[in-house]
């Protein structure tokens, strides 16, 4: 077997890059298993909160030659070949944290699907995704006070508003056509009659390298629709559904940008203008899961790189690095302290122990070189982890990265299983 370059990261010295190699060799170890693992942690930490379940989907892509396909199927409309991810992450709706990984799907592809997407039963298409994803969250999620599964267009599925939402279960989606009402009119002509509820500037952040943050000014629409259901539907779906659409239009974009222009579909009941903007601000929370992507691919892990000679060893290991790259980008977000998430978000018991351990190693002798942070704090273990990965620890200093972290994360779980190894006994 070849080993990858992601195998190195996340095995971190020899030995554990050939241990990680057999793990992902092993036919024992599944992708399901280690989806379903997953959520473990999560489904702890969601108690008692409102949840925002963020889904999306992601192409990963792998250098292939006709003579080194590796098993894999064709991504972005054949023009590479890979595998494709849908996580679900759990985001506090207050705060914005993120809470960890939920749920997901990854898979490669056999082949060409030959029958056109409309003759296909919802069963036989990758879009069931969005709805299996949803209601395997349920389990996960059920200790949460509310869920809003939030999502982008590809989700907008009329099975899915028929089926999924529950009792403090509700979607966030935003549509992707224009549907046809009840009353025989239609969703994008009905939300342009509304008057203007407000305007509000809103701050979008950059979702990748090649875009800078920029503040929008926009304005509101918001009213109550009931969609019907679709011709060619299953008869067996409610003939109609009654949601919120929530609109908001960018008049005057920076030159050669597109405007912002998003209308979000909902199972909340939306009744004025401060709950119509919540629900806006509950959508852009979406660009946390693009940038668990980021670090996924291009900042952090580089998960594209390995090369692992086949398809199924490629699923474990994304499935294991998609984990790794929630838990970076959950240190990133608790760098600067100012949440209080605890420790035990990322860590384990015996990992926390570890790094109580390694705290003297990593501290200087003055206060300015001391963890800030309170003890078992999630920004107390990020303070330790960047230290490991080479930050000085200084605040005037830039603050530590996903590169940072991916660095003192490798250098941790090393250390973490020999600690772990210490209570072993030996006859």
């Amino acid at each position: 077997m070849r080993t990858s370059v992601c195998l190195r990261r996340l095995g971190g010295e020899r030995a554990g890059e050939v241990q990680f190699g057999r793990f992902v060799a092993n036919p024992k170890v599944t992708v399901e298993a280690v989806v379903a693992g997953w959520g473990e942690h999560t489904a702890r930490a969601v108690a008692g909160r409102h949840v925002l379940a963020i889904q999306d989907t992601s192409e990963i892509n792998f250098r292939t030659s006709p003579e080194r396909r590796r098993g894999l199927g064709e991504i972005g409309k054949g023009s590479g070949c890979g595998l494709l991810l849908h996580p679900m992450l759990a985001v506090d709706a207050s705060t914005g944290h993120c809470l960890g990984l939920v749920t997901g799907q990854l898979w490669t592809r056999a082949g060409r699907v030959t029958i056109p997407h409309q003759q296909r039963a919802l069963a036989d298409k990758e879009s069931r995704r969005w709805l299996s994803t949803a209601q395997d969250a349920k389990p996960v999620l059920a200790a949460a006070a509310m869920v809003t599964v939030v999502a982008d267009r590809e989700s907008d599925i009329y099975p899915e508003w028929a089926t999924v939402p529950d009792v403090n279960f509700h979607l966030l989606t935003r549509a992707m056509q224009d549907r046809r009402l009840v009353d025989g009119g239609s969703l994008y002509a009905a939300s342009a009659r509304w008057p203007v509820a407000g305007t509000a500037r809103l701050e979008l952040r950059a979702r990748g390298p090649q875009e800078r943050a920029r503040t929008a000014e926009l304005t509101l629409r918001f009213g109550t629709v009931a969609l019907k259901r679709p011709e060619g539907a299953d008869r067996a779906l409610p003939a109609s559904v009654t949601l919120s659409l929530v609109e908001v239009v960018e008049l005057a974009p920076p030159q050669g940008v597109e405007p912002v222009h998003w209308r979000l579909l909902t199972t909340h009941a939306v009744t004025d203008d401060a709950s119509a903007w919540q629900i806006v601000a509950w959508y852009k929370a979406r660009w946390l899961i693009e940038q668990l992507f980021r670090v996924l691919k291009t900042q952090g892990l580089q998960l594209e790189d390995s090369q692992l000679d086949s398809a199924d060893r490629l699923l474990k290991l994304a499935a294991i690095a998609t984990k790794a790259a929630a838990v970076i980008l959950q240190l990133v977000q608790a760098r600067d302290g100012r949440g209080s998430e605890p420790a035990s978000l990322a860590f384990t018991d015996s990992e926390i122990e570890a790094l109580d351990t390694l705290t003297p190693q990593v501290e200087g002798k003055t206060t300015l070189q001391k963890n800030p942070h309170p003890r078992h704090s999630l920004a107390w273990a990020a303070w330790i982890i960047a230290r490991l990965g080479g930050w000085n620890g200084y605040r005037s200093s830039r603050p530590p990265g996903p590169i940072t972290f991916r660095y003192g994360l490798e250098y941790f779980r090393a250390f973490a299983a020999g600690w772990r190894a210490k209570h072993v006994c030996i006859p």
